[in-house]
């Protein structure tokens, strides 16, 4: 008989998601693993009145789904039986009810009733080590491994997994290498010592075991992926030293090739990443997922023609998720500047959860050719199926209108939306933003209160107030005070440091208002940032410096309002 594991592994890995099968006869021969017992070795039994009241109990409660009471019925009949047809039956119903200790009292008459099953054992073995009884399981599990004398590599190979549910890493070590001790030739027994030793901690071991099983089989390459797994823990230089000899002397193991490629990324080789992929399509040149690595890196690399080439050729194959790339070429075709065939993408986009930002980004794409009140139509008439869409919708339409400079529409369309959604974040903040635009300060401050008292946390809630104060107002302390807790909830936020920077400029402190203007500016280059710096830097005399940045930050906004009115105000 051959030794397989499947049957636990199904019980144990999959039991939270199966249920039980409504009918179940009493053939062995009909249940998910046979009962390989003789007729002559079964117990002879009287078919009682009892016993088939448990029978007829156990199959009602199974039909209706009460497993709980399926499971007791069926443990009855098999204490009275001692049938291994019942016992096993027995064992697979509280499996599926996940009634472990009674599962083992069924498994274990199940072994004493046909003690030459290897289905049985194997069972109770699982059994005994998951609930934390591994000396126990160790004579069953030695029994399988001598009855598996022409196929003790599959065994090792599944050990660990029928272990795994057990939570002693270190027990469990100490096992898998007792039983392997007897097979010091058999690399698959070193791969089940070094899992055994990974998942205990044991990474040196582990290193060793593999490094092993890898002489005894050199050319065994899910060894050598893990091998390169292994090593990466500790050097990752070390594991693409590996990857790199092991693809010299096996330039074919392509499982070996995607794990060091996956290596490269880590490290952020993205052209040495996506070498290895390009190679693999020389074998693999139907294989989408490598087109998929080979655009994504590509796209990385900002090398937009061989991205654009690797996602078209994924649309010509079977992949299951060509809505993502659809959304990948419309970026690409929004990077190079092809507004219209980026729409094209989006609208090649098909129902699923990708669809709706796809519309959206559609709408931006025809406010951007100049087809204002198109955008607004279209962003209107894509359905939303919750509240959570609906505030997209309201918020990328008040974004385009904010683009035009109609702060008083976008205020009353987010006021609109707030009369139906209250207290919704993502509305109060945006509309704090635009109440500010046209001088409602009174409405900013108590927005951004309730946003901040709904969410204590909102570093750009504080923000944004801090910055209101100390740009419309002489609540310069209190400024400070709420900029200074925006930072501690986010640090490394280039718009909060800027806030920072400016509140410290109004206060008189010029030299720590650079500092951390300039800090803010090193993250990120955005206009509203080189405008402050631009101007603190001016009022301290550094013109000249204060000049070049506003000039290099103006190329890449040319029509950014606020740098534009800076530059206008120290040079009129």
């Amino acid at each position: 008989m051959k030794f397989k594991f499947l049957g636990l592994l199904f019980f144990f890995g999959l039991v939270a998601c199966t249920s039980i099968p409504n009918k179940v006869g009493m053939d062995a021969s009909k249940s998910t693993e046979h009962v390989q017992t003789k007729q002559s070795n079964l117990p002879k039994q009287e078919l009682t009145v009892a016993v088939l009241l448990d029978f007829l109990l156990g199959e009602t409660a199974l039909q209706r789904g009460n497993a709980l009471v399926a499971t007791d019925s069926y443990l009855r009949l098999t204490k009275t039986t001692r049938d291994p047809r019942i016992a096993q039956r027995a064992t697979e119903i509280a499996l599926h009810s996940q009634q472990l200790s009674l599962a083992l009292t069924a498994a274990t008459i199940w072994v004493e009733s046909d003690p030459e099953s290897l289905i049985a054992h194997q069972t109770k073995a699982a059994l005994l080590a998951n609930t934390g009884n591994l000396i126990e399981a160790l004579p069953h599990l030695e029994k399988l491994l001598t009855a598996q004398k022409n196929n003790v590599s599959e065994f090792f190979m599944q050990l660990n997994n029928l272990l795994a549910n057990n939570s002693n890493k270190i027990e469990i070590f100490e096992l898998v290498r007792r039983l392997s001790k007897p097979y010091s030739l058999v690399p698959e027994a070193h791969f089940a010592i070094s899992q055994a030793a990974w998942f205990a901690n044991k990474f040196d071991i582990a290193l060793e075991e593999m490094k092993f099983a890898l002489i005894l089989r050199p050319s065994w390459e899910i060894a050598a992926v893990y091998q390169g797994q292994i090593l990466q823990k500790t050097s990752v230089i070390s594991a693409i030293e590996f990857y790199k000899n092991y693809l010299k002397t096996y330039p074919k193991a392509n499982n070996t090739r995607i794990a060091y490629a996956k290596v490269l990324m880590t490290e952020k080789d993205y052209t040495g990443a996506r070498n290895q992929f390009q190679r693999l399509l020389e074998e693999r040149s139907i294989d989408a997922n490598i087109f998929l690595a080979v655009g994504l890196l590509s796209m990385e690399l900002r090398d937009y023609v061989v991205a654009e080439t690797s996602f078209k050729r994924i649309l010509e194959l079977d992949y299951r998720d060509l809505n993502s790339i659809h959304l990948y070429l419309a970026e690409i075709y929004e990077k190079t500047q092809r507004i219209d065939a980026a729409m094209k993408s989006y609208q090649a986009v098909a129902e699923g959860d990708k669809y709706f930002p796809a519309q959206i980004k559609y709408a931006f794409l025809l406010a951007k050719r100049g087809e204002l009140d198109e955008a607004l139509k279209h962003l209107r008439d894509i359905p939303a199926k919750d509240d959570p869409q609906r505030v997209q919708l309201i918020t990328a339409e008040a974004e385009l209108l904010r683009g035009t400079g109609a702060h008083q529409k976008v205020f009353h369309l987010l006021s609109n939306g707030l009369e139906r959604m209250p207290d919704y974040p993502d509305l109060l903040y945006d509309r704090a933003m635009a109440a500010e635009k046209i001088g409602k300060l009174d409405i900013l401050e108590r927005d951004l209160r309730r946003l901040i008292q709904l969410n204590p946390n909102h570093a750009h809630a504080y923000n944004a107030l801090g910055y209101s104060f100390a740009e419309h107002s002489s609540r310069l302390p209190e400024a400070l005070e709420l900029i200074e807790r925006a930072v501690k909830l986010s640090p490394e936020d280039p718009y909060i440091m800027d806030s920072l920077g400016w509140v410290y400029y109004r206060l008189g402190d010029l030299d720590a208002g650079i500092s951390y203007l300039k800090q803010a500016f090193v993250i990120k280059s955005d206009p509203e940032i080189a405008s402050h710096l631009g101007e603190v830097l001016w009022m301290q005399g550094t013109k000249k410096e204060a000049e070049n940045i506003w000039r290099s930050t103006l190329k890449n906004y040319p029509d950014n309002e606020m740098l534009l009115n800076v530059i206008k105000k120290f040079f009129p």
